[in-house]
Formats: C-alpha cells, sequence, structure tokens
C-alpha cells in the first residue's frame, strides 16, 4: 500500500535533512522546501496528504502560508503540524486558530514529531469516513447527540446544553488542541451562550459534573483544551 505524502518546509537545511530522512525511512513519499513561497507553491500543485510547517520562515513566514493555504479551497483540507520555537505561543494559537492540526516545539524528537504525523493523518481518515450516527464512547464516556444524553461509566450526567455541545465537540476530535475562540465556533447553536471568557468556567463545570473521567479534558498552556486521545 502506497504511503502517504508529506511536504515539509524549514529554512534550516540540517532540520530538513534529518525530517526528510526519517519520514523517508518510515515509507513516506516527502518533498522539501525552505521558503513560505516554494511551500505554497508545492502545496496547490501536488496536495500533500500532510504539511510539516516551520513557523519562522524567510519572506512569507508560516503563519501567513498557513492562512493562504487554508483559504484555498484546493488546499484547505490537508493538515498541518505547526513546527514553532518555545517562545512563539502566540503564533501557536494564530495557527491553529487559522486551521491547523498540531504543533511541535523546537528542538524536537523526531519520534516524537513522527508519532504526531501518524496520529494527525489517522484523525483524517476517520473523519473522511462516513458517520454512523452512533453514540460516540471514549473510554468510560458516552455521548449520544440525538438523545442529548451522556453516560460516565454507564451512569447519566445531567449537563446543560452549552456543556453537552462543548463536550460533544472536543470528543469528537480526541487529541485535536482547540483554542477558546475555535471551542467557541464549534459549540454554537439553538439556545447556546458561551464566549471566550466563559469557555473556562464551563470546562471546570464539566470537569466536576465527569467526576474522576473529568481527567478526560487536558489543559493544554497557553493554547487551549483539547480531548484526551485514548487510542
Amino acid at each position: 500500500m502506497a504511503k502517504e505524502s508529506i511536504l515539509i518546509v524549514d529554512d534550516e537545511e540540517n532540520i530538513l535533512e534529518l525530517l526528510e530522512y526519517n519520514l523517508t525511512r518510515n515509507g513516506y513519499v516527502v518533498t522539501a522546501v525552505s521558503t513560505g513561497e516554494a511551500a505554497v507553491e508545492s502545496a496547490r500543485r501536488q496536495r500533500p496528504d500532510l504539511i510539516v510547517l516551520d513557523l519562522m520562515l524567510p519572506g512569507i513566514d508560516g503563519i501567513d502560508v498557513c492562512k493562504m493555504l487554508k483559504n484555498d479551497p484546493k488546499t484547505q483540507q490537508i493538515p498541518i503540524v505547526m513546527l514553532t520555537a518555545r517562545g512563539e505561543e502566540a503564533d501557536v494559537v494564530t495557527g491553529l486558530e487559522l486551521g491547523a492540526d498540531d504543533y511541535v516545539t523546537k528542538p524536537f524528537s523526531p519520534r516524537v514529531l513522527l508519532a504526531r504525523i501518524k496520529a494527525v493523518l489517522r484523525r483524517k481518515l476517520e473523519a473522511e469516513q462516513p458517520s454512523s450516527g452512533e453514540m460516540l464512547k471514549a473510554g468510560e464516556v458516552q455521548i449520544n447527540p440525538g438523545r442529548h444524553e451522556v453516560l460516565v461509566a454507564g451512569q447519566p450526567v445531567e449537563l446543560t446544553h452549552t456543556e453537552f455541545q462543548i463536550l460533544w465537540f472536543l470528543a469528537r476530535r480526541p487529541g485535536w488542541v482547540f483554542t477558546r475562540y475555535q471551542i467557541v465556533d464549534g459549540a454554537q447553536g439553538d439556545g447556546t451562550a458561551v464566549t471566550d471568557r466563559s469557555v473556562d468556567v464551563h470546562i471546570v463545570s464539566l470537569r466536576r459534573k465527569l467526576g474522576s473521567f473529568g481527567q478526560y479534558i487536558e489543559t493544554v498552556r497557553g493554547v487551549g483544551y483539547r480531548f484526551k486521545d485514548l487510542a
């Protein structure tokens, strides 16, 4: 079976070589470029299965590359894993809000990056599968959107509409990191009153009601929240 294609973008030659070696060794088809302009051109021409994108690039930086690709119908569905320096917290938030799927900080372990890439590609494949309409089960938490019902270890848990919407939004994409603004957008619905400032309050309430399983909702410092990937 053919492996997925990956576009890697970084202006540091040693990092490009490291990434290309490790990804090729694991069977991926790799294209490597060193500028934002080349990244946009390559992504539009070849449409890779995933892009590993450094944020600090000469010319068009990684944030602008992400914005351009996510605004283009031809490339907006391509998953993006960002490479960032530890001091680029604001850029991480911006990138995730633009639609990037994950991020890895430099210096990084090639094994960790490879695991993140595999996870993102797996989620992409799962997201492309038609929905069965059945309830979602994550560990001991079961969520039935049709009945607006949540069971924890087999016991029903009463959630407000907003709490349910936030839990459903996070749990559908385990392992994905979402900013507060993304959670607001994703949890909007009839009767839902949620703002970025109130997300933390709703998360605290959700964790309390889920009891010991509230740990499934993880805080990603400086970014937002994610539902633990239990796979």
